[in-house]
């Protein structure tokens, strides 16, 4: 099962690439196969037309979406902007559709305050479910993002170390369940 992680920020100063990187080796020890989308790297144009109307679709985004269709799981990680997930990752979002469809998508958002990125969570929580996919209940939010790591972007916060294993044990579980069923579909 291959899983991709979408960092969505692109903000000089940006956290959240921290817990994307903790989660890509946590999911690598578990024997997964991941790729870490980087909107920092991979930088799409705003938004003209999706994928398959776009007359003359720019390379990034045709690259963009091979990656995605490729993954079984996807987990997207963004801070809290004025109540809402990054305006970078919903230009992207906004590209895809089927790159998405019946797949189990995880939601992580950080926040420099106490209430780690709840609002943002449950915003793109809806628009999970508008693309077709498959929200996971559980959301690992990072509170007080700018204390949770050292210098080397090494975990300090327990807090956020329980709450991101138990992501991770529910994110398996969601993922294998739609991918085995989606594996199973397809031998019949």
């Amino acid at each position: 099962m291959k899983i991709a992680i979408l960092i969505g920020s692109i903000r000089q100063g940006r956290q959240s690439q921290k817990i994307a990187h903790y989660l890509q080796k946590k999911l690598t020890d578990r024997g997964l196969d991941t790729d870490l989308v980087d909107l920092a790297q991979t930088q799409l144009p705003m938004l003209e037309e999706r994928v398959g109307i776009h007359p003359q679709l720019p390379q990034v985004v045709k690259d963009l979406s091979i990656r995605l269709h490729a993954a079984d799981a996807l987990i997207f990680v963004t801070p809290e902007y004025h109540g809402s997930f990054s305006g970078v990752l919903k230009n992207a979002l906004d590209y895809f559709s089927s790159e998405f469809s019946r797949k189990a998508i995880g939601i992580v958002t950080v926040s420099a305050g106490k209430l780690g990125g709840i609002n943002a969570a449950t915003q793109l929580q809806q628009v999970i479910l508008s693309v077709g996919a498959y929200a996971l209940p559980v959301k690992l939010l990072v509170p007080e993002v700018y204390g949770a790591f050292t210098d080397t972007q090494e975990l300090t916060s327990e807090h956020t170390a329980k709450s991101a294993a138990r992501f991770l044990d529910e994110f398996y579980w969601l993922a294998s369940a739609v991918y085995e069923k989606k594996k199973a579909a397809v031998t019949i």
